[in-house]
């Protein structure tokens, strides 16, 4: 990925620069720190994104961020290389909360509990420990309860590389009253 000064590509600087971070970064950030404009970092991003397709790296998207990450696929093999235990074993409950979280962000816990019609607060715990959900702000109004909304590691966990991958509600028929 040169250009025809024999200088890496941007496509290839984006990569990079993606491969060293710590966690998501933005758009913007990519573009300051690459000295180009968003669009062209977007661009870049677009040819990543196919170029990983059906290889061992996925772009992730979320919130306006991005973020290299290996491929769902593969975690088996990558748990057992770095000696990590199981993925996290979700309950009933806890998957519950966290669909009504991933259709609804930003959510309170109230307006969660609302939907599912009972406490709360035990499973938040949980998804909050392992770095499923986060606390992404905090709702106007008495008491200015948080808002909560899914992270990367959500994403990572059910092979998803964006939001925008989750099934369509109607899919679940009558059943499906998180909207």
């Amino acid at each position: 990925m040169t250009n025809e000064n024999g200088q890496l590509s941007l496509t290839a600087r984006v990569e990079s620069v993606l491969f060293v971070a710590e966690e998501p970064v933005s758009t913007h950030r990519l573009a300051e720190a690459l000295e180009v404009t968003s669009e062209q970092v977007q661009d870049a991003l677009d040819t990543l994104r196919s170029y990983y397709d059906g290889r061992g790296l996925r772009l992730q998207r979320a919130r306006g961020q991005v973020q290299l990450t290996t491929a769902p696929e593969a975690a088996r093999s990558v748990e057992r290389f770095l000696g990590l235990e199981a993925r996290v074993q979700i309950s009933q409950a806890a998957l519950e909360a966290l669909a009504v979280i991933a259709y609804r962000q930003p959510v309170t816990r109230p307006e969660i509990e609302s939907i599912r019609g009972v406490g709360s607060d035990s499973v938040l715990r949980t998804l909050l420990s392992a770095g499923l959900v986060d606390r992404v702000g905090r709702a106007e109004g008495v008491g200015r309860p948080f808002l909560y909304g899914t992270t990367a590691e959500f994403l990572q966990h059910f092979g998803l590389q964006g939001l925008d991958e989750l099934p369509p509600l109607e899919q679940f028929g009558d059943n499906a009253n998180v909207t």
